[in-house]
């Protein structure tokens, strides 16, 4: 698609299913999400493809690898058919840190696909992200250019179920990434989401190191904290970035609740379209 064509970008979205038609599993921590969001649809890479296509929007897409159980859709699956999708689809990877094999596989998906970036969720594979055991496959990935997006904040994976579904939010809080930040200054980092609790945390990551952006995925426009709105109009104008968190949140219902916000005209064509753009320089759309 003609980026001079497209209307905006979605730097946050999930590939949940290989069968078409495909609902969560009710007993799954997944489908918490679903009753937070009231969705419980998961599409494959084509559906997705043929959504975004339909509202002249690129987006990108990934599975989630959580090392121990069985994902639903594989990184070259997710890989192989956003290329064939390539005019809308924007793939990236996923590799649990934790796999014996992490830095292997990474490398094997870098060298076989058109990999644009790898997906990280610090509370779903149980990691801190500036743990440095998992510093070698950083660098992979900073070597590549590939870009990263590490979830942070609060998840509505496991919300509300017994324990939380054994997730543990203490892994998402945003201020490790700035160890990560300082110590790959050629890596490119999106904190996902709007940080809850850590909003302020992920501000001042975002605005010291220069290699870090936020990405406005999976939480209501209208619960947006005020200061993050206040450093979208200014100091992070350049730095953040729409993201739905599809399919949690539609386009049209995301961007329905972001135009009531008080952001400048000048600075919503950054937000959903010219950052993004500037973000994958070097790599290709």
């Amino acid at each position: 698609m003609d980026l001079n064509a497209i209307e905006a970008i979605d730097m946050h979205t999930h590939v949940l299913s290989s069968v078409a038609g495909h609902r969560i599993a009710p007993d799954s921590v997944e489908a918490a999400s679903g009753e937070v969001f009231g969705h419980a649809m998961a599409m494959t890479v084509p559906e997705l493809a043929e959504t975004y296509r339909q509202r002249r929007m690129l987006c990108v897409t990934f599975m989630v690898d959580v090392m121990g159980t069985e994902n639903p859709v594989t990184n070259d699956e997710v890989l192989r058919l956003g290329a064939e999708h390539g005019d809308v689809i924007i793939p990236f990877a996923s590799v649990d840190p934790r796999r014996p094999d992490a830095v292997t596989e990474a490398r094997r998906l870098l060298e076989t696909y058109d990999v644009k970036g790898f997906k990280f969720h610090p509370t779903m594979q149980n990691f801190y992200p500036n743990d440095e055991r998992f510093y070698p496959l950083y660098q992979v990935i900073q070597d590549s250019g590939a870009i990263t997006i590490f979830h942070t904040g609060q998840t509505a994976i496991g919300s509300g179920q017994p324990g939380g579904g054994g997730l543990r939010l203490k892994y998402s809080n945003p201020i490790h990434h700035d160890d990560v930040a300082a110590d790959f200054p050629d890596l490119k980092i999106i904190l996902a989401h709007p940080s809850t609790p850590w909003q302020d945390e992920a501000l001042a990551v975002a605005v010291h190191k220069p290699n870090v952006y936020i990405d406005l995925s999976g939480w209501s426009p209208k619960y947006f904290p005020p200061q993050l709105v206040q450093y979208a109009n200014t100091l992070l104008k350049h730095k953040v970035l729409f993201g739905t968190d599809f399919p949690a949140f539609t386009p049209e219902k995301w961007l329905e609740l972001f135009d009531k916000l008080p952001i400048k005209p000048e600075v919503r064509p950054l937000i959903l379209k010219e950052n993004a753009v500037a973000l994958f320089d070097g790599k290709g759309l």
